[in-house]
């Protein structure tokens, strides 16, 4: 796959939120706004997120954010603080819910120390990377690179699959779903007696690698394999090689 540059993401970034609220386009790529015209203080989309978490039936830990971070996050997705998708950017340093298990990017903090827009250098074009869960599931916004039909829908690289799989859920969807939806029914495959504590000790960098591979028939039992804590970037790697492998693509 292609490789995605800052200047093209924030083209099909705009792309993908614009076609998920139904607005018009045009063919060319916008000029980079300033942070002054990214900041939208007559309607904040955090009013909207901050309602969501009030109501959260799961637990979720806000992560403060670091005021320049977020300035530079923000500037580099180019999305307004209007949407859900901006105001989790700028108003956060990122979301770790059901005690870790999920974490949602945002600008970045120690505890969750990526930023979106950082963390999705040299990834694949035509998606956007914003979350994942501590056993090397993925969650990616569609610009693209899983056809025209779902632009702006969040997909999910199944561990225990290794492929990506419609979620058919918006950003928002998505953020609402992590909030109050039911989070032990979707992982019940995935989790194991005492997974609460064990993940106690892995950060926002890392996750947990299994062995033998969840997708395997000896691997389906999470609680029998073979658990360590790895850097996040060496389980995506690992998980996208596999794919590729797997689907028999160079």
């Amino acid at each position: 796959m292609a490789r995605i540059s800052p200047s093209s993401s924030r083209f099909w970034l705009s792309l993908v939120l614009l076609l998920s609220t139904g607005a018009c386009l045009t063919a060319q790529t916008p000029a980079p706004r300033p942070l002054a015209e990214l900041l939208n203080q007559q309607e904040p989309g955090w009013a909207l997120v901050a309602q969501w978490l009030r109501e959260a039936k799961n637990p979720v830990q806000v992560l403060p954010k670091t005021p320049a971070r977020a300035d530079s996050t923000l500037l580099a997705a180019q999305v307004t603080t209007r949407s859900p998708l901006g105001a989790i950017i700028y108003e956060t340093g990122g979301l770790l819910v059901d005690g870790g298990w999920l974490r949602i990017l945002g600008s970045g903090r120690p505890a969750l120390n990526r930023t979106l827009m950082g963390w999705n250098q040299g990834k694949p074009a035509g998606m956007l990377l914003i979350a994942d869960d501590v056993l090397g599931g993925f969650y990616a916004l569609n610009g693209g690179a899983f056809g025209a039909e779902s632009l702006g829908k969040v997909f999910y690289f199944a561990p225990d699959a290794f492929r990506w799989e419609p979620t058919e859920k918006t950003y928002s969807e998505f953020l609402r779903f992590c909030f109050s939806g039911d989070l032990q029914g979707y992982y019940r495959r995935l989790r194991w007696k005492g997974w609460q504590q064990e993940i106690n000790k892995v950060t926002g960098g890392q996750e947990i690698a299994c062995y033998p591979f969840l997708f395997t028939k000896e691997g389906k039992n999470v609680g029998k394999t073979k658990r360590g804590v790895v850097p996040i970037a060496e389980l995506w790697s690992v998980g996208q090689e596999r794919q590729r492998q797997l689907e028999g693509t160079p």
